[in-house]
């Protein structure tokens, strides 16, 4: 009971990280769940709780999204998310994992040398982006601060970003999760667990509101390089305990 608990308050602080920079909260739970139900469980449950905390997202800025990118970027990245679901039973998700944390260190200083050049991305490149992402979504256990550089290369930032990238992701996990039920992988126990973990992952993006407001550009583009170092450790642990 008391595991439950603790793991409940760091999901809410975890969901309030998400809301506010877009991305984060699976990075954050990550080593967790893993730890404590093995990768083979985390996957689907963290894909539950992924569900809801976007929901909540999305509701926390339904006003503010902008329904064309998001549709360009997701639209083609659900059957790659299915794809990549498939394929996650036949790849080491310790190779996976390991490749994605060197990845994520990588893209600290690519996405500020982006930003200096003021590379912009385009619709047509968002569904490049959606199918690449999408893929990996149903590959692996978090794909969010991969689509952070995209959606604000796309000129997306604050409110508008967050809900966007959150409906995006919304789109793909719904693709995962569909395949991972016909896969027989969501259990009564993974639902339960994922239920409980996403509850609190939907309150942190309301917690999360005004503070949003009152980040300066400069402390939002730290937050970001923060979350994708914790990405690049996150998965490095999630390697290490497979």
């Amino acid at each position: 009971m008391l595991a439950t608990a603790v793991l409940f308050l760091v999901a809410l602080a975890a969901g309030a990280l998400g809301g506010l920079v877009g991305t984060g909260s699976s990075l954050v739970l990550l080593p967790i769940l893993v730890s404590m139900y093995g990768p083979r469980v985390a996957v689907p449950v963290m894909g539950i709780a992924a569900v809801m905390a976007n929901v909540g997202r999305v509701a926390a800025w339904w006003r503010q999204i902008r329904w064309r990118p998001v549709l360009a970027y997701a639209v083609p990245g659900m059957p790659a998310a299915v794809v990549g679901a498939n394929t996650l039973l036949t790849i080491s998700q310790t190779v996976v994992d390991g490749v994605l944390a060197a990845f994520f260190l990588a893209m600290v200083p690519v996405r500020r040398i982006v930003a200096a050049r003021r590379w912009r991305v385009r619709l047509w490149q968002l569904s490049v982006a959606g199918v690449v992402i999408g893929f990996l979504t149903g590959m692996i256990l978090s794909t969010g601060p991969l689509s952070v550089p995209v959606f604000n290369g796309y000129g997306l930032s604050g409110g508008a970003f967050l809900g966007c990238e959150a409906a995006s992701a919304l789109l793909l996990y719904l693709g995962k999760m569909a395949t991972f039920g016909q896969l027989g992988a969501l259990t009564g126990t993974v639902v339960v667990r994922g239920l409980a973990i996403g509850a609190a992952l939907m309150i942190g993006p309301f917690l999360a509101r005004r503070l949003v407001r009152r980040v300066q550009p400069h402390t939002y583009a730290l937050l970001i390089d923060l979350v994708l170092l914790t990405a690049a450790a996150g998965m490095a642990v999630a390697t290490w305990s497979t």
